[in-house]
């Protein structure tokens, strides 16, 4: 029997802590091993892989690199294509472009050793785009390769889907968003912003990337929604802000909505207005520092106007909101059947308020 492996290319924003829960939740969730790759010896990133390897972690790295490695006092367990061959999973977590690059020129060649492959965030075309939560009827047999969406798309998606889709799709009439991305991580050295930017609409139907994204993912359990979305960058590090509008052919009330919202674990509820103050309350009392939860809505923000429009405002957990969905689909490769009771284990990293 082939043992269950789940080897994660790259070590960025999601590649670092997706690595640490695996390892932190092994047992729990059924995994024999956890490997990880890494491209280029640097100094800067030798504190984040020892910790990774203290955690339970393997490194591997590319074939001829082991020297460079060990000079810097990492010492490598496997050569990277040989961990592909042995994994189970692959889950490629590398900057956007990467993904799609590895796929069409490394991993398909490793389709009849691997079970499935991920990739994070927008690598549009990579696969079937999946959100645990939104999707999982979606799953099927046949497929090997799966994109999971990005942060702001996990967010448009869970905050569409609890208002104005669940439990009736055809109560929605169209959901309008407006995407204010930070301008960097807090671990980035650059990219940083001086002042507001603002983004053009690449798309005359759905507007930014993260509307079609959105509506893609939906798409794959049927659903032909009403999204439109714009985006622009924040000269902050702290969180992305999403604000929504969302139309429905049903009357609701204020009540309604915050009762829905409260009911989905995957949301979380605050009365904090800022996002440093939920970035700090992140770093206190999450999973090493991240939130998992898909959303954070606002409370105090939301209004019910003419009974059928529902406004708000809700913050991005940007590095954590993701994690679930790709545990969940490796979890899915490695235990088509219970994949849903093993990622059980990870509910208490959930918040219901902040």
């Amino acid at each position: 029997m082939q043992r269950k492996i789940i080897h994660i290319v790259g070590t960025g924003t999601i590649g670092e802590p997706l690595i640490g829960l695996l390892c932190d939740y092994q047992k729990q969730l059924g995994i024999d091993e956890v490997t990880f790759s890494k491209n280029i010896a640097s100094k800067d990133d030798r504190s984040k892989v020892l910790g990774l390897v203290k955690r339970g972690a393997r490194l591997c790295v590319n074939e001829g690199f082991e020297r460079k490695f060990k000079k810097l006092g990492m010492d490598p367990d496997l050569d990277t294509v040989d961990a592909i061959k042995r994994a189970m999973v692959v889950i490629d977590c590398t900057p956007r472009g990467v993904g799609i690059d590895n796929k069409n020129n490394f991993y398909r060649k490793f389709e009849n050793n691997v079970k499935g492959f991920l990739a994070q965030g927008s690598e549009d075309g990579f696969g079937k785009k999946y959100a645990r939560g939104i999707n999982d009827s979606a799953l099927m047999p046949e497929d090997k390769f799966i994109q999971i969406v990005s942060c702001n798309t996990h967010n448009i998606s869970s905050i569409t889907n609890t208002i104005g889709i669940s439990p009736d799709p055809e109560n929605l009439i169209e959901g309008k968003y407006v995407c204010m991305r930070r301008a960097n991580d807090i671990s980035q050295s650059t990219d940083f912003i001086p002042s507001p930017q603002v983004n053009s609409h690449v798309d005359h139907n759905y507007g930014s990337h993260h509307a079609a994204d959105a509506a893609s993912l939906f798409s794959t359990i049927g659903l032909d929604l009403n999204l439109f979305s714009s985006s622009m960058r924040l000269n902050s590090q702290y969180m992305h802000v999403l604000w929504f509008n969302i139309k429905l052919k049903e009357p609701t009330t204020l009540n309604e909505v915050k009762e829905k919202l409260f009911n989905n674990k995957f949301i979380s509820m605050t009365n904090k207005d800022l996002t440093s103050s939920v970035f700090s309350f992140g770093r206190d009392h999450g999973h090493y520092g991240r939130i998992m939860n898909q959303s954070v809505v606002v409370e105090h923000t939301l209004n019910v106007r003419n009974d059928h429009e529902i406004t708000g405002f809700c913050f991005t957990p940007q590095d954590g909101n993701s994690i679930l969905s790709s545990i969940s689909a490796a979890e899915w490769f490695l235990y088509p059947h219970s994949y849903q009771d093993k990622i059980q284990c990870l509910s208490k990293l959930f918040f219901n308020t902040i």
